[in-house]
């Protein structure tokens, strides 16, 4: 009777055993699990990012644009420096047009 009584005492204890072995034996994978989530680029993340560098390169040809015309409307007001700054500035826009993507 004693032995029975003890059995049922020591369940709840042994309950508590039992997961803390599931824990320490599932550690490990999940570690690895994480390990490899932080170390791979998901499609998605990947898709992010190349949308993110898509708007910068499109944001400097915006600005490139706009300081080119700038410096071509100064240029036709009659100073040559900006006629030179236009073609320069002209010439970064074709280098960041044909820079692989």
């Amino acid at each position: 009777m004693r032995v029975l009584i003890l059995a049922v005492m020591a369940a709840p204890l042994l309950a508590g055993c039992f997961s803390a072995v599931k824990t320490v034996v599932t550690a490990p994978v999940k570690a690895v699990g994480q390990v490899a989530d932080w170390s791979t680029t998901s499609q998605d993340e990947s898709d992010r990012n190349r949308g993110r560098e898509m708007r910068k390169r499109e944001e400097q040809l915006g600005k490139l644009s706009r300081q080119r015309d700038k410096a071509a409307e100064k240029c036709r007001d009659g100073k040559a420096d900006q006629c030179q700054r236009a073609e320069v500035l002209e010439h970064e826009i074709e280098a960041l047009m044909a820079a692989p993507r």
